[in-house]
């Protein structure tokens, strides 16, 4: 078990090492009734004192992670979160867990291909609203066409023709670039791990908000990163808090998902967008504007995109395609410039030799026609109907010591429960309905808040959606019925 230690950050190295055990468990980087390090071992380990290292397995302890026996040691118990089932032959691989490695956390993939029957974890879109046959009828020409396709490599920097034909649709959502100036890549989630093996090394500062995207948290902590934080109000990231950080740390990215964020939904203020830019611009840091979905908008087109405003090459823009096209191609963009784009460039190169051509080839034909413009205009109006059911059960069935924001886009609804609610218990209720949900711990990089949960609403069907955030507004109604007993019941 790798812990990273950071002794010029603002959290205590109490706080650090009880962060990092219980991302390695909520993980399952660690199995159930694992032997941990003796405190002695662990603080030779980690040059903190024996102090340090029993306060944070007391909390462990106290937080039902971990157990101590006397006389045996400190073993993990994930009685806090659902318990792994032991697997037959397991003794066999034992010897693996002398192997060390460097994962300090990887939540995001527990969350995102689940058994569970209605999946409100994670924002896919329903394969019925994409465009699937079309697709399809696009291979096999491609393949009658050009029966070698499968024989050649694309370009690493990506198809040719796939670039220009991006450029082409980011400039009807006000995104400034050029063929040269695009990278292809297997998903965002790829352009995330990009910029980060390529610019952040142990101890570099990266800024995100609070709450964000999981699966960038991961990516940032796997490169040792010092992540700080800013809250999100309903226009994005605070810019007050923001400068402050800026001031006295200078980090060396800002990572934001400034357009229907995720988790919340919210919007960033133009005027934010702005702030941001200027600030980069004044310590000279990197901004990665990722946008996954800013075109799934219900009402009005969001503000101009942070990457349109960039007169100095600030700014490494991120856009997905999997997720409102074709979740099985994993296509996505990275668009940016001068060195900054060489060396993403290079790096790419080092990782795969370039995304797979058959993929890139098969959608070019559909965001090049009006066809695309036509789906994503019934996307959006099958998306908000989603969205208002999910709604209105929420007013009609949740307690009133629930909150929400109304996302004006997107495919997520963030959930504010009562500060003794923790939903990663929550969840394992919701889990023996047959429901799953993205527990709010999941989306902190620090300081966790575990009161909040993520509904999405692209994924399953208006009779799904419906069954399942009534069970949940039920789990909630009980918890808050059990709370009132207890409290009001006389103590002796």
């Amino acid at each position: 078990m790798h812990i990273e230690i950071q002794r010029n950050a603002d959290i205590s190295l109490t706080k650090q090492i009880y962060h990092s055990i219980l991302d390695h468990i909520r993980s399952d980087l660690l199995e159930d009734d694992l032997q941990l390090p003796s405190v002695r071992e662990l603080s030779k380990q980690l040059g903190v004192s024996l102090v340090t290292v029993v306060k944070a397995y007391q909390k462990l302890e106290h937080d039902g992670f971990i157990t101590s026996v006397q006389g045996k040691g400190t073993f993990i118990r994930k009685t806090k979160i659902e318990e792994a089932e032991k697997k037959e032959g397991t003794l066999l691989y034992d010897w693996q867990l002398s192997v060390q490695d460097y994962l300090p956390r990887s939540q995001f993939a527990r969350f995102h291909q689940v058994p569970e029957k209605i999946h409100l974890s994670s924002n896919m879109i329903d394969p019925g609203l994409l465009p699937n046959r079309y697709l399809v009828q696009e291979i096999h020409r491609m393949f009658s066409e050009d029966p070698k396709v499968l024989s050649q490599y694309g370009e690493i920097q990506g198809d040719r023709a796939l670039r220009q034909a991006m450029v082409e649709y980011l400039q009807r959502m006000d995104v400034p670039t050029s063929p040269d100036n695009i990278l292809v890549t297997s998903g965002s989630q790829q352009g995330i791990d990009l910029v980060a093996r390529t610019f952040v090394g142990p101890g570099d500062v990266v800024v995100m908000e609070a709450p964000t995207y999981p699966g960038a948290i991961d990516v940032f902590r796997g490169r040792g990163a010092t992540i700080l934080t800013v809250p999100v109000d309903s226009d994005g990231m605070r810019i007050e808090l923001l400068q402050n950080l800026c001031d006295k740390y200078k980090p060396k990215i800002i990572y934001t998902v400034p357009t229907f964020h995720n988790p919340t939904g919210a919007v960033m203020s133009l005027k934010r967008r702005r702030q941001i830019l200027e600030l980069a611009r004044s310590i000279q840091c990197l901004v990665i504007e990722d946008d996954p979905c800013s075109e799934i908008y219900f009402e009005k087109k969001p503000p101009a995109s942070m990457k349109s405003l960039d007169q100095d090459g600030h700014v490494i823009y991120l856009k997905g395609l999997s997720k409102i096209l074709a979740p099985g191609c994993r296509i996505g963009i990275l668009a940016a410039s001068g060195s900054i784009f060489k060396r993403l460039l290079a790096a790419k190169a080092n990782t795969d030799l370039g995304s797979p051509l058959l993929t890139q080839k098969a959608i070019i034909p559909f965001i090049t026609s009006k066809r695309m413009m036509d789906h994503l205009k019934k996307l959006r109006t099958a998306l908000k109907i989603r969205r208002d059911l999910v709604l209105e059960i929420l007013s009609q069935q949740s307690p009133e010591e629930v909150s929400w924001f109304i996302p004006k886009g997107g495919l997520n609804v963030w959930l504010t429960l009562p500060s003794w609610i923790n939903t990663d218990h929550l969840l394992i209720e919701a889990k023996k309905e047959q429901i799953t949900f993205l527990p709010g711990s999941a989306c902190y990089p620090t300081e966790q808040e575990n009161h909040h949960l993520r509904l999405s609403f692209s994924y399953m069907n208006e009779q799904q959606l419906t069954q399942g955030v009534t069970t949940i507004c039920n789990l909630l109604q009980s918890a808050i019925a059990l709370k009132i007993n207890q409290d009001s019941s006389p103590h002796f």
